[in-house]
C-alpha cells in the first residue's frame, strides 16, 4: 500500500513537473546612475535651438523642476498615473525634464497647457502628405501583412517598418517620398518635427500606445482617420500624461522581455528611450549584440543613456525630493 503511494506521489510530482511553466531567466538590474562619466554630446539641433531663444539649458532645466515644484496638482496627476502604470513616478519626471531642458521650455503654469489644448480643439486636421491621406497610404499593397499583427503597437510598428523599407527616399508609383521618418512626413501637419503639450509626444506614438492607454487608463482608442482626437490626447495634460506613463511602461517591458535588462530603476535609461523613441528594436539590437559577446566569452553590455538620460540621472537626487 505504501509502494503505491509513493508511485502515485510520483506521477504527481512529475506531472506537476512537466506541465509547469518554464521560468523565464532571471532579469539583470540595470543600477541607477549614469555609466558614461561625463554627459554625451548634446545634439546640434538642441544647441541652436537653446541660443535662438536667448536660453540655456540649466535654465530650461530649472524652469521645468519650479514647475514640478510648485505644481502641487500637476506632481499629483503624476503620482495618480504612475501607480496605474506601476512605475516609479521619477521616470514621468524625467521624460518631462528631457523634453523640457533640450526641446522647448515649460509653461509657467499648468493651466496654460490647458489653454494651448483648447486652441487645437477647432477645427479639422488631417493626416497627409502631397494630396494622399494616411488612410489610403496604408491601404497599399505593402502594407498588408500588418493587418494581421496583433494590437495598435505592433501594426503602427509594422506600418513605420514597411514606410523605411519600401517607401522612404524612395519613388514609387510615379511619386518620390521624403528621406524622412514615417512620423514626420504623414502625422505632424503643422511642421515637421514637431511634438506636442506637455509629454511632447508625437501623433504616431500616441496611435502606437492607444491600445494601452485604452486598457489601463479607460480613454477612448484613437484612429488615424480622426487626427482631432488623436491631438487632444496629446496637448490635454490629463490624457497625455497617459501616454507617457504607457511609452515609458512599454520600454520598460521590452528591455526585460527582449533585452533580459530590469531598466525599472534608472530613470535615465527610460528618458533615453522616451527620447529616442524604438525601444523594441533597440532591445533587439542589445540582445543580439550580447550574445554575440557571450559566445565570445565577453561580458554583457549594459544599457547606456544618452545627453538627454545622462541628464536625468544627474539630477536624480533633486528631484527625487519633489516626491
Amino acid at each position: 500500500m505504501r509502494r503505491h503511494l509513493f508511485q502515485l506521489a510520483a506521477i504527481v510530482v512529475c506531472s506537476l513537473v512537466f506541465f509547469a511553466p518554464v521560468a523565464s531567466a532571471k532579469l539583470v538590474m540595470v543600477p541607477e546612475g549614469n555609466r558614461n562619466e561625463v554627459q554625451p554630446t548634446i545634439p546640434g539641433a538642441s544647441v541652436k535651438r537653446t541660443k535662438q531663444t536667448k536660453s540655456t539649458f540649466e535654465r530650461k532645466y530649472r524652469k521645468i523642476h519650479d514647475l514640478l515644484k510648485r505644481d502641487t496638482k500637476l506632481r499629483g496627476k503624476i503620482k495618480s498615473v504612475a501607480a496605474k502604470y506601476d512605475i516609479d513616478p521619477l521616470h514621468i519626471v524625467g521624460a518631462l525634464v528631457g523634453e523640457h531642458t533640450y526641446n522647448v521650455d515649460a509653461y509657467d503654469r499648468l493651466q496654460s497647457y490647458y489653454v494651448k489644448a483648447m486652441s487645437y480643439a477647432t477645427g479639422g486636421i488631417n493626416f497627409r502628405y502631397d494630396g494622399e491621406n494616411v488612410d489610403t497610404f496604408i491601404r497599399r499593397e505593402e502594407f498588408s501583412d500588418c493587418e494581421n499583427r496583433n494590437g495598435s503597437f505592433a501594426v503602427w510598428s509594422c506600418r513605420e517598418a514597411v514606410w523605411e523599407k519600401n517607401f522612404r527616399n524612395r519613388k514609387v508609383d510615379g511619386k518620390r517620398f521624403p528621406n524622412d521618418r514615417f512620423s514626420a512626413v504623414f502625422f505632424q501637419p503643422f511642421y515637421a518635427g514637431q511634438t506636442f503639450g506637455l509629454g511632447q509626444l508625437n501623433p504616431l506614438t500616441a496611435l502606437k500606445l492607444t491600445d494601452k492607454v485604452n486598457r489601463v487608463s479607460g480613454y477612448k482608442k484613437l484612429t488615424h482617420e480622426n487626427g482631432q482626437d488623436v491631438y487632444k490626447a496629446i496637448m490635454n495634460p490629463d490624457i497625455t500624461l497617459a501616454y507617457v506613463a504607457a511609452a515609458l511602461r512599454h520600454s520598460i517591458d521590452v528591455y526585460g522581455d527582449i533585452a533580459g535588462f530590469d531598466i525599472s530603476e534608472n530613470p535615465g535609461i527610460t528618458a533615453t528611450l522616451y527620447n529616442v523613441g524604438n525601444p523594441d528594436r533597440r532591445a533587439r539590437a542589445l540582445a543580439r549584440k550580447n550574445k554575440q559577446r557571450r559566445a565570445q566569452g565577453k561580458r554583457a553590455i549594459y544599457p547606456k543613456e544618452n545627453y538627454y538620460g545622462w541628464l536625468v540621472n544627474d539630477k536624480l537626487a533633486e528631484l527625487r525630493q519633489l516626491f
